[in-house]
């Protein structure tokens, strides 16, 4: 178990979150161009991030909880999933809270 902590993690994320987009109806994955734009930059920059830090020597990953798949520049699968289901989770949340709270955020058109 311990070689998918970090999956295990994102996926905890995940499941804490995904109710939202049902209950509450967010609309984040019905947007999927615009979550895909949304998550994009952050996964290039971090990326590019990582990949310095880790040929630098000053990042590492414990080899006993990564899957020990490493793609791009030696940056663990795991890595780069959590720049992907992080930024889910968190427009998940801000939606979740607009559509609570019923606040505008200078996105859309008023009705």
């Amino acid at each position: 178990m311990s070689k998918f902590a970090y999956l295990s993690v994102l996926l905890g994320c995940l499941v804490g979150t995904a109710w939202l987009e049902f209950f509450l109806r967010t609309k984040v994955y019905r947007r999927a161009v615009r979550l895909i734009l949304t998550i994009l930059p952050v996964v290039v920059v971090f990326s590019i991030w990582d990949a310095y830090a880790i040929a630098q020597g000053h990042w590492t990953f414990d080899p006993r909880f990564v899957t020990g798949i490493t793609t791009v520049a030696n940056i663990p699968l795991d890595e780069i999933l959590f720049f992907i289901v992080i930024p889910i989770c968190a427009i998940l949340s801000f939606e979740a809270v607009r559509s609570a709270r019923n606040w505008e955020a200078g996105d859309e058109e008023t009705k």
